[in-house]
């Protein structure tokens, strides 16, 4: 029996493991892409199952949606990603994912100083108030914004 060329919206989620409405909401974003059949039902090409194992793995070492579809915009429609789509994906993630883990290993070592302290001192904590900043306006309480 031939292949079929493509898929319901059924079949990718039971071949994917993803759930339909995750597919939708991947749609709805340009991540994958469907046509309509006269019946007006989703068919996707059989690309579809590659670019959702992309998603999902990205998505699980902390790509953003947002970065993912910049980098799934750069693939050719309709063509199966391959190995070499791969590389050149992941290589642009590296740095990226480098610079997160430095930052939560940083996160988390400071961490364990501030629970340490059992006051959660705001004048010494390097996670709330780093180089003791704070202390530059004044004595009382502060609200601290999250530094970009």
């Amino acid at each position: 029996m031939a292949q079929a060329k493509e898929l319901t919206v059924g079949q990718v989620a039971m071949r994917s493991g993803v759930a339909v409405s995750a597919l939708h909401f991947y749609e709805a974003r340009g991540l994958i892409r469907s046509h309509r059949t006269s019946g007006n039902q989703r068919r996707y090409g059989r690309d579809v199952l590659r670019r959702v194992a992309i998603i999902r793995i990205a998505q699980e070492v902390g790509i953003s949606l947002g970065e993912i579809g910049s980098a799934l915009e750069a693939l050719p429609e309709g063509r199966t990603p391959t190995r070499d789509d791969w590389q050149l994906l992941s290589t642009a993630w590296r740095d990226e994912l480098d610079h997160k883990i430095a930052q939560l290993k940083k996160l988390r070592d400071g961490l364990t100083d501030c629970i340490g302290c059992g006051c959660m001192s705001i004048d010494k904590c390097p996670l709330r108030n780093k180089d003791d900043k704070l202390a530059r306006e004044g004595t009382g309480a502060r609200r601290l914004v999250a530094e970009r």
